[in-house]
């Protein structure tokens, strides 16, 4: 009898937990994406399109590779 409810209930978890990452992969809404022209407010230029994955990480790279690029400020010795 234990043994019947504890595999019931692990089917209704299992279950939830199916129907939780449906939902979330089969989201129709995705968050606007802000690219830097368009933050900055440039009147000619078109809305910018969202951006692919693939140029996401691209971009975080560049991002990564310029803040590597820039010497580290010292800080100054007190005497």
């Amino acid at each position: 009898m234990r043994a019947i409810f504890g595999a019931l209930s692990l089917l209704i978890v299992l279950a939830i937990v199916a129907l939780l990452a449906k939902k979330q992969l089969t989201s129709a809404v995705a968050p606007p994406a802000l690219s830097a022209p368009a933050a900055a407010g440039e009147a000619g230029s078109p809305p910018a399109a969202p951006a692919t994955p693939k140029a996401q990480v691209q971009q975080f790279k560049q991002a990564i590779d310029a803040a590597a690029a820039q010497p580290r400020a010292l800080p100054d010795e007190a005497k």
